[in-house]
């Protein structure tokens, strides 16, 4: 008898310390009102932009940031309270039936922070008429999807502090585990909604990879329009090679505009360039870097960034070809001055 009441204790509390993962009602959700012998009461009924579901006869009735089984309860008690019915005839049943887009508000260390709205119809969705199915489950509506949304964290995230604001209430939430593999929780959301992803000051190679959370590439432009490639078709460069899975490098980048092999005397000390410009400032910052030695330092973070969106990837000549263009210029310039003048 001790072991099952301490073991009843144990579960008691677990279940009180677990939160739930049911998603609370945000305006525009609809829902489906079903009472027996109450068909005044029944029907399909939006959540308006005050937070209250109209209901005829009914005041309004709160029910933002409550979950559809304490919507149910609520207006189970406000149907006895206004004497419609006697407690032991009344049955209410309380459905959702098609969640709606919220916009919540993302900052800190993200990509792309500001204003973002999840679970927006696809254009498919839109042109197609609404089936109101009991149970849907809006995968869209959650924290992570606006962190994504937001552009992703970046490398200095903290990502076991994300602090969710809601009426003035803050909630710690450690995603962690999208990077271990271990569970976590990912907090359903409703519109107004604030998330701040906290800068931890350092820099955290593990997150520069494909997550939930993160990009899932980069776009990256590239030129090799000197010897040996006088073109960047002929380089090869193509869309593929300027679409890279986050958590490429500088290296990646020389590697696919074709800036590496060749003749090693003359190509071994061929320049790359790469060109970052920050997002959100548009500060502009440049790194150059001698094609040997990128890919002989390689994991070396500051000789071999990680490449960012949108950054230029240019490359360039050694010095030997130079000289040789030089000498041949100089032996030949009856072919340069006809070009010239063309």
């Amino acid at each position: 008898m001790l072991k099952r009441l301490i073991f009843n204790t144990i579960l008691a509390t677990l279940t009180l310390s677990t939160p739930s993962l049911a998603l609370p009602l945000s305006p525009g959700d609809r829902v489906k009102v079903t009472i027996p012998e109450g068909e005044e009461f029944s029907g399909i009924f939006e959540v308006n932009l005050e937070g209250n579901l109209e209901i005829p006869y009914l005041n309004p009735l709160p029910v933002v940031g409550l979950e559809p089984e304490q919507v149910e309860e609520n207006l189970n008690t406000a149907l006895i309270d206004g004497a419609f019915f006697q407690p032991s005839f009344l049955r209410v049943s309380l459905r959702v039936v098609q969640w709606a887009p919220v916009e919540v508000f993302v900052s800190g260390a993200t990509f792309l922070p500001g204003r973002v709205f999840i679970n927006e119809p696809s254009p498919a969705e839109k042109t197609q008429p609404p089936v109101p199915v009991a149970g849907q489950y809006p995968p869209n509506r959650y924290m992570g999807a606006a962190i994504r949304d937001a552009g992703g964290v970046k490398p200095n995230a903290d990502i076991k502090n994300i602090q969710l604001i809601r009426n003035g209430e803050t909630r710690i939430v450690d995603f962690s585990g999208v990077f271990t593999g271990e569970p976590f929780v990912d907090v359903p959301l409703i519109a107004g909604d604030r998330i701040i992803v906290p800068d931890s000051g350092k820099m955290h190679n593990e997150l520069v990879r494909s997550s939930q959370i993160t990009p899932s590439g980069v776009k990256v432009f590239l030129s090799n329009l000197t010897v040996p490639a006088t073109g960047n078709a002929v380089s090869g460069i193509g869309r593929d090679a300027t679409s890279f899975p986050y958590g490429s490098r500088f290296s990646h980048a020389v590697t696919a505009a074709n800036c590496v092999g060749g003749t090693r005397g003359t190509n071994a000390e061929r320049k790359a360039i790469l060109v970052t410009t920050e997002q959100l400032t548009g500060k502009t910052t440049y790194l150059q870097r001698h094609v040997n030695d990128l890919l002989t330092n390689s994991t070396n973070d500051a000789n071999n960034p990680f490449l960012q969106a949108n950054d230029i990837v240019a490359c360039y000549d050694s010095r030997v070809v130079q000289v040789r263009d030089v000498i041949q210029t100089i032996l030949s310039p009856i072919p340069i001055l006809r070009d010239l003048f063309r």
